[in-house]
C-alpha cells in the first residue's frame, strides 16, 4: 500500500508532506527531504525493523510504502483518530462495536483491514475529511 506525498521548494528548503498522516518535514536538498520524511515515519511507527521507502513519481510528487502494511495502517488510523479528538472507545462506538477492542486491534496493527474495511474505519473516525483510499498502480 502506498500513500501520496508532495514535495515543494520553500526558499532554500525542500518540504516533504504526506497529508493523510499530517506528516511534514524539510531538508536542504530533495534527497534530504525524502530522508527526513522516511525518518519521521520510522520515529512515529516506533517498531523494531520498520523501514519506509520513498518512491518519487513525478516532479513534485512521491509515494511512501513499507513492507509492514499493518504498521502503516495502524499509524494512519491513530493519527486520524487523534486529529478527530476521539478516544478508542468513541471510535469503536462510531463503528457500532460494543468494545473498544473491536477498533483497537486495527490501530494496534493486530489486524489488517481490507481496503473496504479501512475506508469504513476512516469514515467512522474522520467523517468530515475526504480521505481517498485506493490501490496504487505501482508495484
Amino acid at each position: 500500500m502506498r500513500f501520496q506525498g508532495k514535495l515543494c521548494r520553500d526558499g532554500k528548503w525542500w518540504l516533504a508532506e504526506v497529508p493523510v498522516f499530517d506528516a511534514t518535514t524539510q531538508g536542504r536538498t530533495r534527497k534530504e527531504a525524502f530522508d527526513m520524511i522516511a525518518d519521521w515515519f520510522c520515529t512515529m511507527v516506533d517498531r523494531k525493523g520498520f523501514s519506509l521507502r520513498v518512491h518519487p513519481t513525478a516532479k513534485d510528487d512521491f509515494e511512501v510504502s513499507s513492507d509492514d502494511t499493518g504498521a502503516m495502517i495502524s499509524l494512519l488510523l491513530r493519527r486520524q483518530r487523534q486529529k478527530s479528538g476521539l478516544t478508542l472507545a468513541q471510535a469503536a462506538q462510531r463503528l457500532g462495536a460494543k468494545s473498544r477492542n473491536a477498533y483497537a486491534r486495527y490501530e494496534q496493527g493486530a489486524s489488517i483491514p481490507s481496503l473496504e474495511k479501512l475506508d469504513e474505519l476512516l469514515h467512522a473516525i474522520a467523517p468530515d475529511r475526504d480521505i481517498v483510499v485506493r490501490q496504487s498502480d505501482a508495484a
